[in-house]
């Protein structure tokens, strides 16, 4: 058992309160801060079995498990002030691109427990793909306890840091491209005369079935791509191309400062 505290109370402390809820995960106490007190109050009532307390910034950072749970912008703020909250913590997990390890230990006073993690949204029902860098300064003690709650997130390999700001283009942002997709299809199936029953188990063994078959059956693309004969949105697919690539190398580059 362990207190653990949230700096920030948005959408990804939502979604780890929520695999802690799901795995009935406990800890001996959980601080949340966040500027917004409706966003605190429905906290502590959605995750009240997890003994969810509100506290100020410092609160939150002078828990035994720390979790940095803002954006960028808003991490370069908080930082300085939390300093001397953070110092006796056994780890300070940032879910954030950007601020590489160096840059947060300066604002810290020179803190080293750190770790690194590119949160999934699919962590929301335990089955995230969480990318996670260590420091070198966490202990075996400090990495067992976070690895044991990790463990409920979903996947969570262990990655160099340098790799964290690709990963959060890839499989962090990755959802967003395909939703779009996958919901429009699966309106249309509605509208095609399927059920929703239907649809649903026909999208999602599609969607599960088309990523073995790219990965697992040891073809290359071109020969997985062959399968299928009649390709009816094939002449939007280098437009489409483009467009990945032109907004996602663009964003990378951002992140990392390139």
């Amino acid at each position: 058992m362990k207190t653990i505290g949230f700096v920030g109370g948005g959408r990804i402390t939502r979604i780890f309160l929520q695999a802690m809820k799901n795995k009935s995960y406990f800890a001996d106490k959980i601080t949340v801060s966040d500027p917004d007190k409706t966003t605190l109050e429905k906290l502590r009532n959605d995750f009240s079995n997890l003994n969810v307390i509100e506290g100020s910034n410092n609160d939150a950072a002078s828990q035994d498990i720390v979790f940095l749970a803002v954006h960028p912008p808003v991490l370069k703020e908080v930082l300085p002030n939390i300093a001397d909250a953070v110092s006796s913590a056994k780890a300070v997990v940032s879910l954030a691109p950007v601020f590489i390890s160096e840059k947060i230990s300066g604002m810290l006073k020179g803190y080293k427990k750190l770790v690194r993690m590119i949160p999934n949204a699919a962590t929301f029902t335990n089955t995230g793909y969480n990318p996670v860098w260590f420091s070198k300064y966490i202990g075996e003690t400090e990495k067992n306890l976070l690895q044991d709650l990790f463990t409920i997130l979903g996947e969570c390999p262990e990655v160099e840091e340098d790799k964290l700001e690709a990963y959060a283009i890839v499989t962090a942002m990755g959802p967003t491209y395909l939703w779009p997709q996958v919901h429009e299809l699966h309106k249309l199936a509605l509208e095609f005369g399927l059920t929703k029953e239907e649809t649903v188990a026909g999208m999602k063994t599609m969607v599960a079935n088309t990523m073995d078959l790219l990965y697992d059956a040891g073809l290359s693309y071109e020969e997985v791509v062959d399968l299928i004969p009649v390709k009816p949105l094939g002449e939007y697919e280098t437009q489409f191309r483009d467009t990945y690539r032109t907004k996602l190398t663009g964003l990378y580059n951002k992140l990392t400062g390139k």
